[in-house]
């Protein structure tokens, strides 16, 4: 074998070992401004499933006493992610969404604290766009993406899809 052939091949056996070894830090170092916030249609986004043979049933509680109009309480599927589960439940009254509860986030490290950091401001983009057409927050892609779907099926449940 000539020796470019052997030095090719030792380079890229180097390389391939190099990426194989690769792994990514638990902790990243926080940024000054927090978490950032993507406009829809503008981050790399990827899919997630719904789990299969999870679509629950609408449960109703009634209002606190001060609101005459029963609230109803829809629970989003479970949608898995590389990262975790995610599922959210919405509250709507007199037709409307009302609030939007994270039922489950991913746990973990890392995960745990971009969930911590995500869910308020994934809530209130959902409170403020009455929709699931909620912006991606960067960092949390994934997450993102499944809190969108889980609000987007519990909001056709309560018929305001």
């Amino acid at each position: 074998m000539p020796k470019r052939g052997i030095a090719a091949l030792a380079i890229t056996a180097f390389a391939l070992v190099l990426l194989l070894s690769f792994k990514t830090p638990d902790v990243v170092p926080a940024r000054a401004g927090g978490v950032a916030v993507v406009e829809p249609g503008t981050g790399s986004g990827s899919t997630t499933a719904q789990a299969p043979g999870q679509t629950p049933a609408p449960t109703k509680s009634t209002g606190n006493g001060s609101n005459t109009a029963a609230a109803d309480t829809i629970d989003g599927p479970v949608v898995d992610t590389r990262y975790g589960a995610v599922q959210v439940e919405i509250v709507v009254a007199g037709g409307q969404l009302k609030d939007v509860v994270a039922l489950q986030l991913p746990t973990g490290r890392h995960s745990g604290q971009i969930s911590t950091a995500v869910a308020p401001i994934l809530r209130q983009e959902a409170l403020q766009a009455k929709s699931a057409a909620i912006d991606t927050v960067s960092g949390a892609t994934y997450t993102s993406d499944a809190y969108a779907q889980s609000l987007q099926a519990a909001l056709d449940q309560a018929g305001l899809g």
